[in-house]
């Protein structure tokens, strides 16, 4: 549904088709004049682009400088002297639209089919078609033949409703439309059944949002194929040419039809620049051409946004305009082609709402008029009621309309926000705030929610904008409280499940990115925003602390589970601190893993999980003991030496060699190990005897005790350069490294273990080929450590290609531990912490500990060093070669650079 590619009275770009002087041509120089007059429009019109032109004008004088091309060609091979036969231009271009790099999709239709004697003709016609080097897709057919491929295919059938005659036997076009139309196949209820399940497969496609990362324009949800949708089923039933003509029909109202026609444009102008600087028909926007669209349409970095993301937030608000367009357009088309005829049941609800049919209503127009706390109590009965499949047209209208009106007296209206309360403790309620959102009501509600509409961060982090992201985090707050749950999410389903206010949980997953994009610390500002929400919903002063303590302190679990080392006791207390108390604990554990698996479905993973669950169980244990009596080093160090000693007396090993091998390790084993793992390795080791050989072994599991990850352990003389080599084997082996942990014996052998996953996340199987493959390998690698293996060069991802960033490395001394820490923030590259290992050993640096946690595009490593005397660095001058050095080294390999003579590979 489109305005026509107009004619040259009319067309401002009617100078690019200079007719009279093709006229004047020789037959053989008018492929090549024809060449050139499509190159110099093209050239003439991406100028005019650029210059900020129109773009309807420019996709339909696209397509008319092409309708002027094939008929002149048209008629130069003689086609229009044959009667029955007839040029016709479907698709996208049958709409009178082109893009640059668009398809030209022709049919040449005849009445009865392409006769011997058309052949001759239409053959060389074609075969110009390419010379002229046009995207052509064409067919040549009859009119029967197209009608019974069309009954069998919905493309076909929506080309020919859309198609128009370029050239030859209109009557033919006029043949084909009718016989193709609904009375003969495809009548407008199946053909709009059809095109809605069609647009529902396509969403899934998706992932059923308008915010992916790199969205395509015509495909994803409120894209450019969401606008044909209507636009065909409005045609096929009601014979509509234009969106105007929807108006009229009263489907959408003025207001309505301009928002879809400035999102179509919105949309156009981005598929017209992706043709242009991709010079090919591309309709994805991909990071790589993310920045330059950016640029093509002078978008500036300011400190609060970057130009990418603006341009992806205009992608974004228009892509959700037109999918609330479109939804309001097919429930219009429900009621009229679907269900127009159905006898109507009416249940009534109250004095202002009742389902017709399945579909809720207002008992009349006034309704909101009268009670504007309406707005609210609708999806408060929607929550309540799920035999209530949706929202009647004419309703959402309404609601779309007066929650415009919403100002700061109805916000701070008490019964307006004990409906919200009400609402939230509803078991459906993320999908009533979905709908909420979908029809303009919670960015009113919440004004605060709309500074994040459509807000992006261009990194592979957070794969969401901020306001989708955030409707998830309450959608799974929503599935914890599921007893299907448990499976999944054993312990944060428990913990959730047991909240006594699981509202709260739900207002703090609302605020809790609610400020970002605003400058400063979005948790420090979003903690004052819902304090103020807190008073509004007249909540009591308790509720309100917990409320901005779960906002301000968000990222607190899931930043200690990862980057501090909570086998540490002292870590633990100094959270449980933080915490104070169970109830926070509980509520604080149930949001982090919500925003975790709604920031991106990859971060969670069994590693994550079981280092959140087991801070959580550590803390718990804290509080519980009482914040003034801190763990007992040594009466914690005697109970786990006396749980691993039982498990190998089972297992029927002496206690005397135990205790002398245990003598020759220190305190910080027994803190930090699990009493299976030290009995494991133990009785490994006592079997393994004197010999020099390196000891691996492999089991599923890691050393927290929970699912996730392989845990590897390696047993073998110390050498300077261990952890370098180690490394850099399991990349060769393309493992992934989540966690790593070194331990010096008094007799110099080392006793290391790590938590590997398969590059696919997958766990290593102990007995397999693969199990048998790494301890091939590390073995051979560990008995020749001064053969350091090759650094392996892998190809890095498409994505990963395109995030850029500076190193950044702090290194400071943790005095209590008497160790440094590297705090190392770098791009995601394949064999990153094998080039950190090596620098490590180049540096003569020891590594005790590392907690790696790849974010995205970018990996945040935190390591536990000393030097090889086990003191911490001391020296500014070393720190200060080996920050340069880190930097150095994995800046080059972030840029794909190869690295110097006598420099780090």
């Amino acid at each position: 549904m489109s305005e026509p590619a107009g004619t040259s009275g009319d067309n401002p770009y009617a100078h690019l088709f200079p007719r009279e002087a093709l006229e004047q041509l020789e037959n053989g120089a008018v492929l090549p004049a024809l060449r050139r007059v499509l190159q110099d429009a093209g050239a003439t019109l991406d100028q005019a682009f650029r210059d900020g032109a129109e773009i309807r004008s420019l996709i339909h004088a696209r397509a008319w400088v092409t309708d002027q091309v094939l008929t002149f060609w048209w008629r130069q091979r003689g086609l229009d002297e044959i009667a029955g036969l007839a040029l016709l231009a479907v698709g996208g271009y049958g709409r009178g639209e082109l893009h640059p790099h668009s398809d030209i999709d022709l049919l040449v239709l005849s009445r009865d089919g392409l006769s011997d004697a058309h052949a001759p003709a239409v053959e060389p016609f074609l075969t110009g078609l390419w010379d002229l080097r046009l995207k052509i897709g064409h067919a040549v057919r009859g009119v029967a033949e197209c009608i019974e491929l069309a009954r069998d295919d919905l493309t076909i059938a929506t080309n020919i409703m859309e198609s128009r005659v370029l050239a030859g036997d209109a009557a033919l076009g006029d043949e084909l439309a009718e016989q193709g139309g609904p009375a003969h196949i495809w009548p407008t209820k199946k053909f709009y059944s059809a095109k809605r399940e069609e647009q529902r497969a396509r969403h899934r496609k998706y992932n059923d949002t308008e915010y992916n990362l790199e969205p395509n324009l015509k495909g994803a949800p409120g894209g450019l194929r969401d606008i044909q949708t209507v636009g065909w089923i409005a045609k096929r039933h009601f014979n509509a040419e234009s969106f105007e003509d929807l108006v009229e029909l009263g489907f959408i109202n003025f207001p309505e039809f301009r928002t879809l026609l400035e999102c179509q444009d919105v949309l156009w102008k981005l598929r017209y620049a992706l043709h242009m600087i991709t010079d090919r028909p591309e309709d994805r926007l991909l990071f790589d051409h993310q920045r330059a669209l950016a640029q093509l349409f002078e978008l500036d970095d300011t400190p609060d946004s970057l130009a990418v993301e603006k341009l992806m937030r205009g992608y974004y608000r228009a892509a959700q305009q037109v999918s609330q367009v479109n939804e309001l357009l097919l429930q219009h088309f429900d009621e009229a082609i679907l269900r127009a005829g159905e006898p109507e049941f009416i249940e009534p609800l109250n004095e202002r709402f009742q389902v017709r049919n399945s579909y809720l209503e207002v008992v009349d127009r006034t309704v909101f008029d009268h009670h504007a706390y309406a707005l609210m109590e609708a999806f408060l009965l929607l929550a309540r009621n799920d035999t209530i499949q949706g929202v009647r047209a004419q309703t959402v209208r309404m609601i779309r309309l007066h929650s415009e009106r919403v100002d700061d007296r109805m916000r701070n209206d008490t019964l307006f926000t004990a409906l919200f309360l009400e609402l939230l403790r509803e078991p459906a309620c993320a999908r009533e705030l979905q709908r909420m959102q979908r029809y303009g009501l919670l960015e009113r509600w919440l004004p605060e929610f709309g500074g994040v509409m459509g807000r992006m961060q261009h990194d592979l982090f957070h794969i969401y904008t901020v306001d989708a992201h955030t409707l998830l985090v309450v959608k799974n707050m929503q599935d914890l409280m599921q007893p299907e749950a448990a499976e999944r999410f054993p312990e944060p389903a428990r913990v959730a499940q047991g909240l006594a206010r699981p509202e709260l949980l739900v207002i703090a997953g609302l605020f809790h990115d609610i400020a970002k994009g605003r400058g400063g610390d979005h948790s420090e500002l979003g903690a004052d925003d819902v304090r103020r929400f807190a008073r509004r919903l007249h909540l009591a002063p308790r509720d309100e602390e917990l409320l901005a303590w779960l906002v301000e302190k968000h990222l607190v679990l899931s930043m200690t589970a990862q980057r501090k080392d909570i086998t540490d006791p002292a870590i633990v207390h100094e959270f449980a601190v933080d915490v104070a108390n169970q109830d926070r604990l509980d509520y604080l554990y149930a949001l982090t893993v919500a925003d975790i698996c709604a920031t991106n479905p990859n971060l969670w993973n069994g590693w994550r999980a079981s280092l959140l669950r087991q801070l959580y169980v550590e803390t718990k244990v804290a509080l519980q003991r009482g914040l003034d009596k801190p763990l007992d080093r040594s009466a914690t160090i005697r109970a786990t030496q006396e749980a691993a000693l039982e498990m190998l007396r089972q297992e029927g090993v002496e206690p005397a060699p135990v205790r002398r091998f245990w003598s020759k390790l220190g305190e910080e084993y027994f803190l930090q190990d699990r009493p299976e793992d030290i009995a494991w390795h133990t009785q490994a080791i006592l079997q393994h005897g004197n010999s020099n050989e390196p000891l691996i072994l492999i089991r599923e599991g890691n050393r927290l005790g929970g699912g996730g990850g392989s845990s590897l352990f390696i047993y073998t003389r110390d050498q300077a350069n261990l952890f370098a080599v180690t490394a850099a084997a399991l990349d060769q082996l393309h493992l992934n490294i989540h966690d790593a942990r070194i331990l010096t014996s008094k007799s110099n052998f080392s006793m290391d273990t790590y938590i590997v996953v398969e590059e696919n996340g997958d766990k290593i199987a102990n007995d397999s080929e693969r199990g048998e493959e790494i301890r091939r390998t590390l073995f051979n690698a560990l008995r020749n450590p001064e053969e350091y293996p090759r650094l392996v060069e892998r190809h890095t991802p498409r994505q990963l290609r395109h995030f850029k960033m500076p190193t950044r490395v702090l290194i400071s001394n943790d005095p209590a531990r008497r160790v440094s820490v590297i705090e190392l923030v770098t791009p995601d590259r394949p064999g990153l912490l094998a080039r950190v290992g090596r620098i490590f050993m180049e540096h003569g640096i020891s590594l005790h500990t590392a907690k790696i946690t790849t974010l995205g595009e970018r990996v945040e490593d935190v390591f536990f060093v000393t030097d090889h005397q086990g003191r911490p660095l001391g020296d500014p001058d070393l720190c200060a070669r080996l920050r340069d050095t880190l930097r150095d080294a994995l800046d080059a390999q972030a840029e794909g650079k190869r690295s110097q003579p006598g420099t780090v590979p």
